[in-house]
């Protein structure tokens, strides 16, 4: 029997709204609040919130002298149309240049990293 149920995952960022902006423009969803927390509301998903972190350092990766804390998984039909949308949206590649792989690695403007994942 599980111990808690999931509530929300939070990502430490500067800027919480123009945060949960880029993710709503990624998958979809209402952004809610202001301030030193916002949510982004996904229809028939998981929430994410967006906390502001003074002196927020992103995460680097690779490193293997640095964490990357945690990465984001998101299952996609179409790879390519995906990574121009993600591009327009202000997310950098970080390990993408690999097209033979079901997967490729990007950066969220505060710097987080996810993967579009081919489904």
């Amino acid at each position: 029997m599980a111990v808690a149920k999931l509530g929300v995952v939070v990502l430490d960022c500067p800027d919480p709204r123009a945060l949960a902006g880029f993710y709503a423009g990624v998958l979809g969803g209402t952004v809610e609040g202001d301030g030193e927390w916002v949510d982004l509301v996904v229809p028939g998903g998981p929430s994410l919130a967006f906390q502001a972190a003074e002196g927020f350092v992103p995460p680097k990766w690779p490193a293997p002298d640095a964490s990357q804390q945690f990465h984001l998984d998101l299952t996609v039909e179409d790879i390519d149309a995906a990574e121009k949308d993600v591009l327009a949206l202000g997310a950098r590649p970080l390990d993408a240049e690999d097209r033979s792989r079901s997967f490729r690695v990007y950066a969220d403007p505060a710097g987080h990293p996810f993967c579009l994942c081919a489904c």
